[in-house]
């Protein structure tokens, strides 16, 4: 339907909103997304064909059961409660519900008057049922825990039919230390919008459960520290201790020199620690994490490459943890301890292409749906992340190269070559060697770009090239 005749359509009738005619041909094939939001068009688009949801569905599924709750999550969902509790009667004379989910999706309590929240229950909004985006699609909750800001999602944008009389809003509360969310604050008035408060006063209980949690992982590091201090008087070997998500806390000089960070230099807070330049150390942390979180008792070893050094270098790791929850790990160059893993479990580079669609934005009302083999590479610019592609220079839908690396992480794909590039192996036509070593590589795409490889990262380059 032409613009000018969907704006006669609207005049005609008002309940019939641009937002809603373009919903309305969304979900029946077609990609005009003209007057929506782009992050509300980007939910739609992976609601559609990512996780294919019935857009006609009268209520929210119910969660399926879920494993019990960490320290840090225990203490999101009382911190928030109290949030939720105090604002309560402020919602319900607007005709809402405050709710709380868990990093599923899964509400686990509800506030409200009786009459709304009885409206509420009939599609789902309480207790026991799934809100994330693989369940429902675009909603204020689900949303909100794929991003990384308040989301407010208004009427019609929802994409179930059955929640376009709802206005709501969300936040997320996440780990401090690897940005994993914990849980979820929503706001949900039906019939109406928002108050004119929700979205400050989401933005306020999110930062202050925030620093609750920054103060837990402040303990953390000190844990770690002392960990760290008692075993580096018992062994020669190079030694780090990290976070759960592989951030260094501490390492002694000569695991400094290999991981590219300071050495001897303390780093307990969980938002200054320090990045270690080698990827595979990334990796093999992040891999001890889920293993030792599934079981406290568990050791391990593996084998990566390091810089200046032709043979890969073992490493043993050991979980630390305070008060029954880990903290993070005792990592020992040239040690051995419990599980032998090989790389390639702990998410290291692979060779093998999993299909997945990137999403970049041509418009500010258009998105382009890419393969992987379409991008040849992805470059920073502050925390907006371009794509080098067969279409030309896109700017991806995710912000920060560190979240859209790890987001595809899964597919082998794509390899860290630098703090600003990561680049599509298979889209590498030469590799060039500068007079000091350093290598070059050159892009199969039509001006044969060229990207520079960081030291800190040219072991990595030269064995996923197998070079």
């Amino acid at each position: 339907m032409p613009k000018e005749q969907r704006l006669q359509t609207l005049a005609r009738n008002p309940n019939r909103t641009p937002v809603y005619i373009a919903w309305e041909r969304f979900v029946h094939g077609e990609d005009d997304v003209d007057g929506v939001r782009p992050e509300v068009a980007i939910s739609w688009q992976r609601s559609r064909d990512v996780y294919r949801i019935n857009p006609f569905l009268s209520e929210a599924p119910n969660a399926v059961s879920q494993s019990a709750n960490s320290l840090d999550q225990d203490a999101v969902f009382a911190e928030l409660g109290f949030c939720a509790a105090a604002m309560a009667h402020e919602v319900a004379s607007a005709g809402g519900v405050v709710t709380i989910a868990d990093a599923n999706g899964r509400i686990v309590a509800a506030w409200g008057d009786k009459t709304t929240r009885s409206i509420a229950t009939e599609g789902g909004l309480a207790p026991w049922y799934s809100w994330s985006e693989s369940a429902v699609g675009t909603n204020s909750m689900g949303t909100a825990l794929a991003t990384r800001r308040a989301v407010m999602i208004k009427q019609s944008e929802h994409w179930l039919q059955a929640f376009h009389s709802w206005s709501c809003g969300a936040i997320a509360v996440r780990e401090v230390v690897n940005g994993e969310p914990l849980a979820v604050l929503n706001i949900s008035c039906w019939g109406g919008d928002l108050p004119l408060s929700a979205r400050k006063w989401l933005e306020s209980s999110a930062a202050h459960t925030q620093n609750s949690l920054r103060r837990r992982g402040h303990d953390g590091g000190t844990e770690l520290l002392a960990a760290y201090t008692h075993a580096r008087g018992r062994s020669t070997q190079p030694l780090a201790a990290v976070d759960t998500a592989g951030a260094v806390v501490i390492a002694d000089d000569a695991a400094s020199i290999i991981l590219g960070v300071p050495g001897n230099t303390p780093a307990v807070d969980p938002v200054l620690r320090w990045t270690p330049q080698l990827p595979p150390f990334i990796h093999a942390a992040r891999y001890a994490t889920k293993r030792a979180k599934s079981d406290p008792g568990w050791t391990g070893s593996t084998q990566i490459f390091t810089p200046m050094v032709d043979e890969p270098s073992s490493i043993g790791i050991r979980p630390v943890f305070l008060h029954s929850n880990l903290v993070g790990h005792l990592i020992s160059f040239g040690a051995f301890a419990g599980e032998q893993f090989p790389q390639a479990e702990t998410g290291g580079v692979l060779l093998g292409q999993q299909s997945r669609r990137i999403v970049a934005l041509r418009e500010e009302n258009r998105m382009v749906m890419l393969g992987t083999s379409e991008v040849t590479m992805a470059e920073a610019d502050g925390n907006e992340v371009w794509l080098h592609t067969d279409e030309g220079k896109l700017k991806a839908a995710i912000s920060g190269l560190d979240k859209f690396e790890n987001d595809l992480s899964d597919t082998g794909c794509f390899l860290r070559v630098h703090r600003q590039y990561l680049v599509n192996l298979s889209r590498i036509r030469e590799v060039e060697k500068r007079e000091k070593g350093e290598l070059v590589l050159v892009m199969n795409d039509p001006g044969s770009t060229t990207v520079p490889v960081s030291r800190r990262n040219s072991r990595a380059v030269r064995h996923a090239l197998n070079i």
